[in-house]
């Protein structure tokens, strides 16, 4: 015979044998014992969790002969016909592949007929949440009026997709995960039946890996099995379930809580390199910096659980970082893990996480500072404080002045026309970090073409880079151009100060420019979020400009089109982008979403 996989070979005979489900089993085995079955059973819960394996043994049970304390006696013809699958009055259904009416409506009519074999005809419909509306109608009736003699056990993983009518006719037994625990125990049974050698640091890793089902745990352990041969240890068990070691990640949270991100980054790299699934690394990581919150709440919750690998490293380790850092790392790690389900390049969100959170303590410090600053400074510098009582005290001179003015008698006769506030530039509501004294002579001759060359090549420049550059420059792109600068904008801020403060990056970058493109423009960082802010103030201003210029320092002003511009040649309107400002914003940023507001 064939070999046959371990989770076929060792699946459960008897109700005992199914592992995690004891409140299930109990209230099977008593119904059996007290002969108080239902017509209808529903099995929910995840997969490889034993809904398929108890709806098998429960067929047998109701129909064995020789039931001893619930449990079937798997010796008698029936048990035997069942596990063979030989047995005609037990009918097991996939619903993924009989989902419509006219199945379901057979085997109604065939449910009317008395079992052949067997006391009770049972069909097991697994993945019941399949089959289409107009099926579940037709198999509400045969559940509303059950022939004699028949038990239907609905599988399925998503119950929310059964009607509530077919749920309220049935009895409803929800399957949960397995603890990792239990999956041990299992397997270490298993293994040792076999006689086959085993690493227990090997079977805590599978377990894990496993996330709660028996059948996906047994697969696993098939394959570690059978790389190395017959023998199962820890190295074999990482390879094949794609996790990082348990050393590797406390190197990496060892880089993280000291601030190191060229280390960290390295770190990350050599992940990547050893062809680990990005996303098993941050569900692997998750896992550590939850051994480490629990330790940290209580060290015997972890040993208790037998799971989390507790060395000196560890325990260092968890005295070295608090709580609230923890939090955040979790934090992180749960949105770049929505991130990776979208996208094709998911080394760069693991550097962009590894930058962030290798930056978590200086980030909370800059912020608490500046919200405590104006405080502080008040509280211990005197001279502000004396300075302030004198402002206070001119002001309040100048009022008393003004009203003396309006009761005078000239004030009623001449009316005096207030000026309308000012609005407040957006200028203010920049950082104060932006350069625009930089920005400003760059977009003033900034062109389309130069903003496409420099497009080309950045790919090139990005892998001139090292490592750690690379990680703060992977999120940012090139906005605007001209022969001598460019703009480049950043999609997460905490990246732009980073880079806005690295010397060394911009040296770099205008280095390696001069290299591929034979000169070296001023490099200028600007965050991504405050770009439209920016072009709008300077469009804002020279458009103003224009206006209160002459016709001749007006054209003089307006800098035209590169003749190699593409975008000069698009078809305009005469009306409204032969304006200046409409020119120039197209030279700038195209002419594909150009919208002309009149303030």
């Amino acid at each position: 015979m064939s070999y046959q996989a371990l989770y076929r070979v060792w699946r459960p005979q008897r109700f005992d044998e199914i592992v995690g489900q004891s409140v299930i089993t109990r209230t099977l085995k008593n119904a059996l014992i007290t002969k108080q079955t239902s017509h209808a059973y529903l099995f929910t819960g995840p997969r490889g969790t034993g809904k398929t394996s108890a709806a098998k043994i429960f067929a047998k049970a109701v129909n064995c002969h020789y039931l001893k304390d619930g449990e079937p006696c798997n010796k008698c013809e029936t048990c035997k016909a069942i596990n063979e699958g030989s047995l005609n009055d037990v009918i097991e259904i996939d619903a993924a592949s009989n989902n419509g009416v006219e199945e379901i409506r057979d085997i109604r009519d065939k449910a009317k007929y008395a079992p052949t074999q067997a006391d009770y005809k049972v069909y097991i419909i697994d993945e019941v949440h399949m089959l289409s509306t107009g099926a579940f109608n037709a198999l509400l009736k045969t559940l509303e009026e059950p022939p004699a003699n028949v038990i239907f056990i609905l599988a399925t993983t998503e119950p929310h997709k059964i009607p509530a009518t077919i749920i309220s006719r049935t009895q409803k037994f929800d399957f949960k995960r397995i603890k990792p625990k239990d999956i041990l125990e299992r397997m270490e049974y298993i293994l040792d039946q076999k006689k086959v050698e085993y690493d227990d640091k090997a079977l805590k890793l599978i377990a894990k890996a496993a996330e709660g089902g028996m059948r996906d745990a047994l697969s696993i352990l098939d394959q570690a099995m059978s790389y190395g041969d017959n023998k199962i240890t820890y190295d074999n068990a990482l390879l094949v379930t794609g996790s990082v070691t348990n050393e590797l990640l406390t190197t990496y949270m060892k880089q993280v809580v000291a601030n190191d991100t060229k280390s960290a980054l390295i770190t990350i790299q050599k992940i990547l390199d050893e062809g680990k699934d990005a996303s098993r690394f941050i569900e692997d990581l998750t896992s550590y910096c939850q051994d480490i919150l629990l330790y940290q709440q209580d060290p015997g919750i972890v040993e208790e659980m037998e799971l989390g690998i507790i060395d000196d490293q560890f325990k260092k380790l968890s005295g070295q970082i608090t709580d609230q850092e923890i939090y955040q790392i979790i934090n992180e790690l749960n949105d770049i893990s929505n991130s990776l389900r979208f996208t094709a390049h998911p080394d760069v969100y693991l550097e962009v996480l590894t930058v962030k959170i290798t930056h978590l303590d200086s980030n909370s410090q800059s912020n608490t500072s500046t919200n405590s600053q104006p405080a502080a400074t008040t509280a211990v510098n005197p001279e502000v404080n004396a300075e302030i009582q004198q402002l206070t005290q001119e002001v309040a001179k100048l009022k008393s002045e003004l009203d003396a003015i309006k009761q005078a008698p000239d004030a009623q006769s001449s009316a005096v026309s207030t000026p309308e506030p000012a609005k407040p530039s957006q200028a203010h509501t920049m950082d104060n970090h932006i350069e625009l004294a930089k920005i400003y002579p760059i977009l003033g001759k900034a062109t389309r073409k130069q903003l496409n060359q420099f497009k080309e090549v950045w790919p090139d420049l990005m892998k001139a880079l090292s490592v750690t550059q690379r990680a703060v420059m992977h999120v940012s792109s090139p906005v605007a151009a001209s022969s001598g600068g460019v703009i480049v904008a950043f999609e997460y801020p905490f990246l732009y100060q980073k880079a806005q403060g690295d010397t060394d990056l911009k040296d770099a970058l205008e280095n390696n420019l001069d290299r591929i493109v034979g000169k070296a423009p001023q490099i200028v960082f600007v965050p991504e979020n405050q770009w439209p802010d920016i072009r709008h103030e300077y469009l804002t201003n020279h458009r103003d400009k224009l206006k209160n210029a002459t016709p001749k320092e007006a054209k003089a002003d307006d800098p035209k089109a590169d003749p190699a511009d593409d975008s000069s040649n698009d078809p305009v309107e005469q009306d409204s982008e032969s304006q200046p400002v409409v020119k120039k914003a197209a030279e700038l940023f195209g002419t594909d979403i150009l919208d002309i507001k009149d303030d």
